[in-house]
């Protein structure tokens, strides 16, 4: 095979993979500017907003891992094609809602269908390609996930504006169901080998996910000294004692813990978790501020998002590339320093009505800062591991991301519900402004990540540590 042809079925394997990771990317953003709707149709409070985007986030996360492991053991292709199956009935679920209750438990649901399919998508590409193809063919798979970034709030807000916000998901079902169908009749089969899942690694993880989100995001409603918020806060504390005590002797530890003793990993993962968190947290509140606080509809709130989107993708193979030649330190730092200050612009200048151009300034800088962090965070947390722990490298780093949007909203939202509300553009402008200043102050903890890395440009190991997967 010459580097300029690709084989029939190599084209199948990146087309299924690219559509369907786009699908998946494309619904954690593309709620973003129907969330206004969503709100006057249902009812809903700002608790059931949160619990909306967190709902497939968390269950997205905390089955991540799981995912790739059940690909290995019953069959990627099997599994992808029925996640997507799994995405496209609780995307179904998630359009025929007729309360909040319903939609949250679709949306958890459809979060365990995106854990099937994110990590298996990327494991087919790379098994479909040989290594000096894979390269190209990772880019072109980034490339259109990245698309996904761009287009989410401005898809979320066209259709919102154009149909009604229900059909944000029913435009998912026959895509997904087409692709199941293609995935089975055109991807071949491959597995990773027997491979044991830790489910008590699973159990623990994901309650204490749930407990310490459930008691940010409760807190305000049911009182924080309450019963319930305290009760969900220990047993998610607790619960992270006990998954940390876990993995550290379990046999085959979803997280091996001896990863966090690089401190290129450890840095890598703490500053993705708050640059998903500040960004996750700046887009759910600031989606709703053109709509709530400056009276906008949802396609023109999602058009001014768009510098957010666009400058990671514009800027993100030059600064990969630098990242390669002096290391991921300082543009971490910058990156993360330049979201916050831009972020902090956005909330510092929110008034009702207030002029795009004024807006736009601040929207530029973080989106710029998102572009120069996120490739070197990247490079920090993975490029870096020994090749027998890069699977699960790659699954801790992508569950680190997640929780981090959900913290982000959690703490957001805590701060808003203590300032501001729905009542008027300038109740939730009230909100806004300290909701979006605590956004800001979690960027600087990337940036702190960032500066707690080594000065020098590191290789990766070359005498790895003993394999992260145990073959039973």
């Amino acid at each position: 095979m010459t580097k300029t042809t690709i084989t029939t079925t190599q084209r199948w394997v990146l087309g299924l993979s690219a559509l369907a990771s786009f699908m998946v990317v494309l619904d954690l953003l593309v709620v973003a500017t129907a969330l206004p709707s969503i709100r006057r149709d249902l009812g809903a409070s700002l608790e059931d907003l949160e619990w909306t985007v967190n709902a497939y986030t968390l269950s997205f996360a905390v089955l991540l891992m799981t995912g790739a492991a059940l690909g290995d053991r019953l069959g990627r292709r099997r599994m992808f094609a029925a996640g997507l199956v799994l995405f496209a009935a609780a995307s179904a679920a998630c359009a025929l809602a007729s309360s909040v209750g319903a939609l949250v438990l679709a949306r958890t649901v459809q979060g365990a269908g995106a854990a099937m399919i994110m990590p298996l998508a990327l494991t087919l590409l790379n098994t479909a390609f040989p290594p000096d193809r894979r390269g190209w063919a990772t880019g072109v798979y980034g490339s259109v996930t990245a698309l996904a970034v761009v287009l989410g709030p401005v898809l979320g807000g066209a259709v919102t504006e154009g149909m009604a916000w229900p059909w944000i998901f029913w435009i998912n079902v026959p895509i997904a169901l087409l692709a199941a169908a293609l995935v089975v009749f055109r991807v071949p089969e491959s597995r990773g080998g027997a491979i044991r899942v830790d489910l008590a690694g699973l159990l623990l993880g994901g309650l204490s996910a749930t407990g310490l989100v459930w008691a940010l995001v409760r807190g305000n409603s049911a009182g924080w000294g309450s019963a319930e918020t305290i009760g969900a806060a220990v047993l998610g504390a607790g619960t992270l004692v006990a998954f940390i005590a876990w993995e550290r002797r379990a046999p085959v530890p979803m997280l091996p813990l001896r990863l966090f003793g690089s401190r290129s990993f450890s840095a890598g993962n703490t500053a993705m978790f708050f640059l998903s968190a500040t960004t996750t947290a700046a887009i759910f509140f600031t989606a709703q501020l053109f709509q709530v606080g400056q009276g906008l509809g949802p396609l023109a709130a999602g058009l001014r998002l768009l510098p957010w989107g666009i400058l990671p993708v514009v800027l993100a193979p030059s600064v990969g590339a630098l990242a390669d030649r002096i290391g991921a330190r300082n543009l971490i730092a910058l990156g993360a320093a330049a979201f916050a200050v831009g972020t902090a612009g956005l909330a510092l200048t929110a008034v009702p009505h207030v002029s795009y151009l004024v807006s736009v300034m601040p929207l530029l800088l973080s989106g710029a800062g998102l572009g120069v962090a996120i490739p070197a965070v990247t490079r920090s947390a993975v490029s870096l591991v020994a090749p027998p722990d890069l699977a699960k490298a790659s699954g801790a780093f992508s569950t680190m991301r997640q929780l981090g949007g959900a913290f982000g909203v959690a703490i957001g939202g805590a701060v808003f519900a203590q300032t501001g509300g729905y009542g008027s553009a300038a109740r939730y402008i009230d909100g806004y402004t300290p909701a979006v200043l605590v956004a800001a102050a979690l960027a600087l903890c990337a940036c702190a990540a960032g500066l707690t890395l080594p000065r020098t440009v590191m290789a990766a190991p070359s005498t790895p540590p003993p394999p992260a997967v145990e073959r039973v």
